[in-house]
């Protein structure tokens, strides 16, 4: 097989990492590849992207946004931490 008949795997240029606990809870966000912030919300999400020159983002678009460990109305983990044991 060729290199122009293998298949392309598309990598969006945003990828919205899991949720990370901590308080509060965010998500690291990645573009091209790099890391580019921290999000606490979408609204976050769309805030780095424009930072780095890209505007209008379409964030139920699976081209341009993969969200991992959740969608993009997941901002919380969905378990609570464990107390420790006495």
């Amino acid at each position: 097989m060729t290199e122009s008949q293998a298949p392309r795997i598309h990598r969006p240029p945003i990828v919205v990492l899991g949720v990370q606990p901590n308080d509060p809870p965010f998500r690291l966000v990645e573009i091209a590849g790099e890391l580019a912030g921290k999000a606490h919300s979408v609204l976050d999400v769309i805030e780095i992207a424009r930072e780095v020159g890209l505007d209008d983002v379409d964030l139920d678009d699976p081209d341009v946004v993969r969200w991992v460990g959740g969608d993009k109305f997941t901002w919380t983990t969905f378990w609570p931490r464990r107390r420790s044991a006495r």
